[in-house]
């Protein structure tokens, strides 16, 4: 990068960092610290809720998604809507009404306390691994730019957030997100705009997506249903609706968010606002990265696009066998340059029988690249056993560092920063909250000061962030970032949705028999998921749909052998 984009990038989070430290200055108090004294209208509830969601991981690893496998992950989002409004009807209401801290604490007054820890240690268990990917995420960005290993760039970056989060609570959180999302809305419109700008002449807009098409990177909507195939409207809207609800209106570091609102329709406002922007903003970040692969046909692509992992072969006593590699990806590519450009000429001419040949010709020549990949990457396992062959994550980053203008470098870099230090700080946060609110201050410590709990929720955001920087250690050998956080809450998400659902609907249903009912429910979700019986967004619906079976067949038994007690007696 040059002098122009680190000051940049180092002007824009310190600013940030600065904004966030000035505006939560004086939270002394539990509800200052950890609701922000319930006071933040629906506009800045809305872009936390939003910068929560929309980690650095969306920003690097979204559009190298569709980039390698198309456009389909946007139908994860369909269910999204639908969502937003039961939360808005059911959810909001009784958290704002109970005025709680977290989540869990209505679980205690509705069954017991070992449902409410129960829950509260599945999501701390989930929140936990999640976070140290989202702390990797921006780590990659400052390996590959200074390249030197992840680990030294993790623990700086887990460092920095972890500072402003233990300084100002929830209110440093909200109010730095509100500026995040604004300068990352506008960046990404304008990386957009570049990667049309740098296409040749005769490649508009329409006509990079029409050959990313023919090349199977437009395929936006599967109406197929397939219990293993993970996007597909079915899934989407089904599978997906369950993995918002509960991630929406179960999981601390959202509920923390619009539990700050300074209303019921405040918190309503910003949750339905989320529900509209959010599939949008989604399909616009994908379609960036389709964007790159049609520049990347007529621009040799890196042969990998982790250049740390690269140099490291390189260097090795491989480089014989890589120089071969290069010459034969280098021959590739110019034949698919030629069939991409015989693909240009026959839809300018509007010839469908050309067009159809031309498509099955560039999908051969892209093919072969990926072949030619292949032999890398087993070069690279050949080389070094714990090598990360998976470069989906860095293939934005590679088009960013080496064709945008200067500056805007910087600014688009800093957006993933400030995507991941929103999103990490949120779950943090959540996670000191949880431990505190729902362990410290209900098992260990039960009469100390509202400053005593507010040092101990600090002390909690400090322990959570190195457990999570450890966590973000290991994060480079899980694949593409964004699916895997989504296949993570999946294995538990539903199961805490389940035992939300039996809370505020079936009366009927006691402590005991949910709590049993959520452990078993949680024991075959994880079967399902480790076995990949079905696509993982299944396993929301499975998990929910178990737990209340489970609640009520337990609640059955156990009323039926009170009953028969009554008669002995």
């Amino acid at each position: 990068m040059s002098y122009i984009d680190w000051a940049v990038l180092m002007t824009t989070l310190l600013a940030i960092v600065g904004y966030g430290v000035y505006k939560s200055r004086g939270a002394q108090s539990m509800q200052a610290y950890l609701l922000a004294n319930q006071s933040l209208p629906w506009y800045t509830v809305c872009l936390s809720v939003m910068a929560t969601q929309a980690s650095a991981i969306t920003f690097l690893s979204a559009p190298g998604l569709a980039y390698t496998s198309g456009m389909s992950f946007v139908q994860f989002y369909f269910g999204l809507p639908l969502a937003m409004i039961v939360l808005c009807i059911a959810f909001v209401p009784i958290f704002h009404r109970l005025k709680v801290y977290t989540a869990y604490e209505y679980l205690e007054q509705r069954f017991d306390l070992n449902t409410r820890a129960l829950t509260a240690f599945l999501f701390l268990i989930q929140r936990g691994l999640s976070t140290g990917i989202t702390i990797y995420a921006p780590s990659i960005i400052l390996s590959t730019i200074l390249d030197i290993d992840t680990t030294f760039t993790t623990l700086f970056i887990g460092g920095l957030v972890i500072f402003y989060t233990v300084y100002g609570g929830t209110k440093a959180v909200s109010y730095t997100q509100l500026l995040q999302m604004s300068i990352i809305f506008c960046g990404m419109f304008a990386a957009g705009v570049m990667v049309v700008h740098l296409l040749p002449g005769s490649v508009g807009f329409e006509k990079a997506v029409s050959i990313a098409g023919k090349m199977g990177r437009t395929n936006a909507i599967d109406f197929n249903f397939d219990w293993k195939n993970p996007y597909n409207i079915w899934s989407g809207i089904i599978g997906g609706f369950f993995l918002q609800l509960s991630y929406f209106g179960t999981d601390q570091s959202q509920v923390g968010r619009y539990l700050s609102g300074a209303s019921v329709g405040q918190s309503r406002l910003a949750l339905l606002m989320n529900g509209l922007v959010k599939i949008p903003m989604q399909f616009l970040i994908l379609l960036i990265g389709v964007l790159v692969f049609t520049f990347y046909q007529y621009n040799k692509a890196p042969l990998f696009f982790n250049s740390y992992e690269l140099n490291k072969l390189e260097e090795s006593k491989y480089k014989a066998e890589l120089d071969k590699i290069k010459i034969n990806y280098n021959q590739a590519f110019e034949s698919k340059k030629k069939e991409v450009e015989k693909l240009d000429q026959a839809l300018d001419a509007n010839e469908p029988t050309a067009i159809n040949q031309q498509r099955i010709a560039v999908k051969k020549a892209d093919e072969e690249t990926k072949t030619i990949r292949k032999e890398l990457t087993d070069l690279m396992i050949k080389n070094d056993e714990k090598a990360n062959i998976n470069d989906n994550n860095y293939i934005f980053l590679s088009f960013v560092t080496q064709y945008l203008p200067k500056g805007l470098i910087g600014l688009l870099i800093a957006i993933i920063f400030l995507a991941s230090m929103g999103s990490t700080a949120s779950a943090l946060n959540s996670l000191a909250s949880t431990s505190v609110v729902d362990i410290y201050k209900r098992l260990i410590n039960k009469n100390a000061s509202d400053s005593e709990y507010v040092k101990a929720s600090r002390w909690s955001t400090i322990i959570w962030g190195i457990v999570c920087i450890v966590m973000a250690l290991f994060a480079s050998k899980i694949g593409n970032l964004l699916e895997a956080v989504n296949i993570l809450g999946s294995f538990i998400y539903g199961t805490i949705l389940g035992v939300f659902i039996v809370a505020f609907y079936l009366k009927s249903v006691k402590g005991k028999a949910v709590f049993y009912g959520a452990l078993l429910a949680e024991v075959i979700v994880c079967i399902c998921g480790y076995s990949e019986v079905v696509a993982y967004l299944w396993l929301n619906v499975i998990g929910c749909l178990l737990v209340v079976i489970f609640a009520l067949i337990i609640q059955s038994l156990m009323g039926n052998k009170a009953a028969d007690s009554q008669i002995k007696f």
